[in-house]
């Protein structure tokens, strides 16, 4: 998991070059062209998506976890906590493809606000659009980087 600024984005390059690359698209420029339609950049291997939702305190919604892609998040508007948990903490109750979803406790926090992203690479269990007070709308820009072939 990586937790930074915006600006501090190429301090991470030299993971993975679809990383790199994604990592480079993080400027205010970019992700304001970023809508509600699938962006595809690389196929299938890099695609950038924006959500609009409302944050949550249901705390019975599920973890997900990936095993070949990773997740950036960063957000155009609002806040949300995303909870934290390794995969092998997660009791599985839904798998689909790359996602694995179930119910786990967290292991740490993290407030997501607009000038921040979050890299969750493959086994990072997460779950986001958590209420960090009350529920409230969120822009949550999310880009799914293959890093491993299934």
């Amino acid at each position: 998991m990586i937790y930074a600024k915006l600006s501090d984005a190429p301090l991470y390059r030299g993971i993975h070059p679809r990383l790199d690359r994604a990592l480079a698209l993080l400027t205010p420029d970019f992700l304001a062209t970023v809508g509600s339609e699938t962006q595809k950049l690389e196929g299938e291997d890099l695609y950038v998506t924006r959500f609009d939702v409302e944050s949550s305190v249901d705390e019975t919604r599920l973890y997900e976890y990936h095993r070949s892609y990773l997740d950036i998040f960063t957000l155009a508007g609002g806040e949300e906590r995303v909870d934290i948990s390794a995969s092998e903490a997660v009791s599985v109750s839904d798998h689909r493809g790359d996602y694995w979803g179930g119910a786990a406790e967290a292991e740490e926090h993290v407030i997501l606000r607009p000038g921040c992203f979050l890299v969750l690479f493959p086994g990072d269990a997460h779950r986001p659009g958590m209420a960090v007070d009350t529920p409230k709308g969120v822009s949550r820009i999310v880009f799914k980087i293959r890093v491993k072939e299934n």
